[in-house]
């Protein structure tokens, strides 16, 4: 096996090798190549210091990697079906790491128990829960209003989150005791980052 830089990859055979990697994923998952480019833009990817995995030259497993300043952060790990529970995450994740910088992040899920034990055996320690929710339906209208899009001076968000990931175009929406900035996609609605003084008005502008 051989681990190379990710940048000797166009962006769509890393795209094709990422979605290769996630077959079977927990959680459907499939990137396109304008996705991936949307990735490696707003969450700083730098793809000389991602790594590819080869087996016989075929492309086996990918990770990237996040670098601002002197924090790092593991922006996916992926490894063919036929490959894996042979090395091949380990080998990635080691390479990888040896040009990260000292303190390096990321997220699993806790259905991924191979994953898991893998972090925690490279020194990954738990820091805490992060959970995403979504919602479908109606809901009742509220009186929030548009304001001027600005970040909202939060501190310890995760990664895809924070102020450096913020799309290029997104509102802000607020009401009494509360803020949000989202982004529009068609009829799906992001929410990047929310600050409320309580349940009452979070609940309000959610």
């Amino acid at each position: 096996m051989t681990i190379v830089p990710a940048d000797r990859f166009e962006l769509g055979e890393l795209a094709a090798l990422f979605n290769a990697g996630y077959e079977g994923y927990f959680v459907p998952l499939h990137v396109d190549e304008a996705a991936l480019a949307y990735m490696v833009d707003a969450w700083d990817i730098e793809l000389t210091r991602s790594r590819v995995a080869l087996r016989d030259d075929e492309p086996v497993g990918i990770v990237n990697l996040g670098v601002r300043g002197n924090r790092g952060w593991i922006g996916g790990l992926g490894v063919v079906p036929s490959q894996r529970r042979n090395g091949v995450g380990r080998a990635l994740m080691e390479a990888v790491l040896a040009e990260a910088p000292s303190h390096v992040t990321l997220e699993v899920l806790e259905q991924n128990e191979p994953a898991i034990r893998l972090y925690e055996d490279l020194g990954f320690t738990r820091t805490r829960v992060l959970e995403i929710w979504s919602l479908t339906a109606d809901v009742p209208a509220t009186e929030a209003r548009s304001v001027e899009a600005q970040p909202l001076g939060q501190s310890g968000l995760p990664w895809q989150r924070a102020d450096e990931s913020l799309p290029g175009e997104f509102e802000c929406i607020e009401v009494d005791g509360a803020a949000a900035l989202i982004r529009v996609t068609g009829p799906r609605v992001g929410v990047a980052q929310l600050d409320a003084r309580d349940e009452d008005a979070a609940a309000e502008l959610l």
